[in-house]
């Protein structure tokens, strides 16, 4: 679900001839509880078109790659105009109760440089975006590095300062 989020998904609602859109970042309420009225069913998803220009990415941890649920899922839209944030979308999973979008992240980002400082500024920013669950894949503490280095990840798989852009970790594949 973060990736959708990130992307800006919506979803479609349907009960009997009657529809509703609703943005997928809206849909999830609490644990386990979503905007899903009686009778509704999910009929479709609206994945938007993105700028070809945009940066997207998504990062799973989990104990095993294959076959686990993320202890977090980290998901990211960016686009730049001359190395300055004008869109950013970030998402995680399996850090609180629902997937939900980074929005106070996001602010420290907006028409900022794509940068060390800024990225540093955003990852503290996080703090105010999530209250970590602790449970049986990862404790709120590590849920909270995770986050923070998943982004900086991020920035350095995108950025076109130092070095050639190249992948952090691969998986192997």
């Amino acid at each position: 679900m973060p990736a959708l989020i990130a992307l800006g998904s919506s979803i479609v609602l349907r009960k009997g001839n009657a529809t509703r859109t609703l943005p997928l970042d809206a849909f999830y309420i609490d644990y386990q509880k979503t905007d899903l009225q009686p009778g509704e069913f999910l009929h479709s998803i609206r994945v938007p078109v993105i700028n070809s220009d945009a940066m997207v990415r998504s990062y799973k941890v989990s104990k095993r790659f294959d076959q686990d649920i993320s202890a977090v899922c980290g998901a990211y839209c960016l686009e730049l105009n001359d190395n300055i944030v004008s869109g950013i979308r970030i998402a995680y999973g399996g850090v609180a109760a629902i997937p939900k979008r980074a929005t106070a992240c996001e602010k420290a980002l907006q028409d900022r440089e794509w940068s060390d400082p800024s990225v540093r500024s955003a990852m503290v920013a996080l703090q105010n975006d999530f209250q970590p669950i602790d449970d049986m894949r990862a404790g709120s503490d590590y849920r909270t590095t995770v986050v923070r280095n998943l982004l900086y990840r991020f920035f350095l798989e995108t950025s076109t300062t130092g070095s050639a852009q190249t992948r952090v970790y691969d998986y192997g594949r």
